[in-house]
């Protein structure tokens, strides 16, 4: 359950948008906007950020030299970025943020009960990024790790997110985009994925067979804060070949109960790059 987004053109474009609307230093913009687009996807060239962000080489090699200065990007023989010491760094304390904390005592019972991978993931632009994950002990599993992004509007867990995205908010993000999974299924259009989201929104979860990864399973539950916002998506990962239609029943069960535990627990939580939608909030019924 890997890969690059197809739609990080699209991502930049909201880059430079957002950028232009808001007020500040546009320096601190570009710096921010620089290490995004290398979490996203490292190496890039000066030449490939200027693009992506719309902003000036000769801008992007004042702010890039900073930031290799301080820590925060390094530069290969090449002469592409990628980021240095101090931003991996952040990454370490991931396992302290609150939802993380949390997920990781509910993750364990589930893995206990059931002994299959069991992720949690955010929305970053046009992906679904793993930040948490708890891992089963099968020698036969998917191969994973934090950090790892798949488009979201192919894996289960960024189905979840985006049916929180109101029908026009969808077109407007998808519409006329070639919609091809990491394993090659193109969608039909943005009208199957308006169908996909439908049912997530009516089921209160989402589910994938082999988009993401050959013989992989995958089913996502929403995790929202006590205004009803889904902060990220909780997922449980499981070879094709370990499912059949009553151990999937239990999972769904079992998973749903595990997101609404771990929605209690961070029900405290603001909202982070999260829409409210227009419409009614998924329900957790099965």
């Amino acid at each position: 359950m890997s890969g690059t987004s197809p739609s990080t053109s699209t991502w930049a474009v909201r880059t430079r948008r957002g950028a232009a609307e808001r007020p500040g230093s546009p320096g601190v913009h570009a710096a921010l906007s620089v290490i995004e687009s290398l979490v996203a996807r490292a190496p890039l060239g000066l030449s490939e950020l200027s693009v992506e962000l719309g902003v000036a080489k000769s801008t992007l090699h004042r702010v890039c030299a900073v930031l290799v200065e301080r820590g925060w990007l390094v530069r290969d023989r090449a002469g592409r970025f990628d980021l240095g010491a101090r931003a991996i760094g952040i990454g370490t304390r991931s396992g302290e943020l609150p939802i993380v904390s949390a997920f990781a005592g509910i993750a364990a019972e589930l893995l206990t009960a059931h002994n299959e991978t069991v992720c949690l993931a955010v929305l970053d632009g046009d992906d679904s990024v793993f930040i948490a994950l708890e891992e089963t002990s099968h020698p036969v599993r998917l191969v994973t790790s934090v950090g790892n992004r798949t488009p979201a509007f192919a894996s289960a867990s960024g189905r979840v997110v985006l049916a929180e995205r109101s029908a026009a908010t969808i077109e407007a993000d998808f519409g006329g985009a070639p919609l091809v999974t990491p394993t090659g299924r193109r969608l039909r259009g943005v009208g199957e994925l308006q169908d996909i989201l439908e049912r997530v929104r009516r089921d209160g979860y989402a589910e994938n067979q082999g988009e993401t990864a050959v013989g992989l399973y995958c089913l996502a539950v929403p995790v929202r804060n006590g205004a009803g916002v889904v902060l990220a998506a909780m997922t449980i990962c499981v070879p094709s070949s370990r499912l059949d239609l009553a151990r999937r029943e239990v999972l769904i069960r079992d998973l749903v109960a595990a997101g609404e535990a771990l929605s209690a627990e961070v029900a405290w939580l603001s909202a982070w790059n999260a829409m409210r939608a227009d419409r009614p909030r998924i329900s957790s019924s099965t």
